[in-house]
């Protein structure tokens, strides 16, 4: 299968999926096409969640604000998954994600021509990518599913990609854990990775920092923690474990950005209910 991601919106997708069928009748799967507009890192986040779920699969990403100028097109190669998408860092992160390790991801830029696009790469450059790799794995695969391997030696056999010696990468960053001389944690500065569709504010804090505690401080304001929306009543705040596994800052049928009045990018600090302001 294909795998496609952007944020196009509509019909820009369309074009893509056209080109895509020129050239091999694999099965198309959209991802999402409405991420935020020209956020490679939004991007990354998303695809570093929801990628690994596929089987071995070829994934073509676009989010690009750097569309038209020199930046590289980018090849990936994550264990058994290949990613095409902008050397702007997106790719990186959900291929460690799909690898497993940083020594099952290597990376090539993409021989294209000067200009292969002006305003839509994604039609342009990424698709017909992303339908020559798969074709060219499904060939030297025979009809059997191809191992990594087999992947790698399929990428280094074509004639339009490079090794790529310096490709952007995007690291997210850790939090900071402050313990007393017992180890017990004091606090926990983090940041904010993401927020969802519905509001849902999703740090950079492994919620087994925050999970079995009934009440944590969030920037000051004493909140719930709950494991389901519904243990708070509607309109009321709580932190939660999200399916991502990390601390999110929710309101039950409302939106957390708002309430905890926090967007991507900003510092967030917990501190447990027990510690002494």
């Amino acid at each position: 299968m294909i795998t496609l991601t952007s944020d196009f919106g509509s019909p820009y997708p369309a074009a893509m999926k056209g080109v895509i069928r020129r050239h091999t009748d694999a099965e198309l799967i959209d991802v999402a096409h409405d991420l935020p507009r020209g956020d490679p890192r939004a991007a990354a986040f998303w695809l570093r969640f929801v990628l690994p779920e596929f089987p071995p699969a070829v994934h073509c990403a676009v989010v690009d604000p750097g569309v038209g100028t020199d930046r590289d097109a980018l090849v990936v190669r994550a264990g058994a998954h290949v990613l095409v998408a902008p050397d702007n860092g997106l790719a990186m992160p959900p291929a460690r994600a799909l690898a497993g390790d940083e020594d099952g991801v290597e990376a090539w830029t993409v021989a294209v021509d000067d200009p292969a696009s002006e305003t839509f790469h994604g039609r342009d450059v990424f698709a017909p990518t992303a339908a020559r790799i798969r074709a060219a794995l499904d060939e030297a695969a025979d009809g059997e599913s191809p191992d990594a391997d087999a992947v790698a030696e399929t990428l280094a056999g074509m004639d339009d990609l490079a090794p790529a010696t310096d490709p952007v990468d995007i690291r997210f960053p850790e939090p900071t854990v402050e313990r007393d001389e017992g180890g017990d944690v004091t606090a926990v500065d983090g940041e904010v990775l993401a927020i969802d569709r519905f509001g849902n504010v999703i740090t950079n804090v492994p919620g087994d920092l925050i999970r079995g505690r009934d009440w944590i401080r969030v920037d000051g304001d004493l909140t719930p923690v709950a494991e389901t929306f519904g243990a708070v009543e509607p309109g009321e705040r709580l932190v939660t474990v999200g399916s991502h596994g990390y601390a999110e800052c929710d309101v039950n049928d409302g939106r957390g950005d708002g309430a905890f009045d926090l967007r991507p990018g900003d510092s967030v600090r917990f501190v447990p209910d027990s510690v002494s302001l």
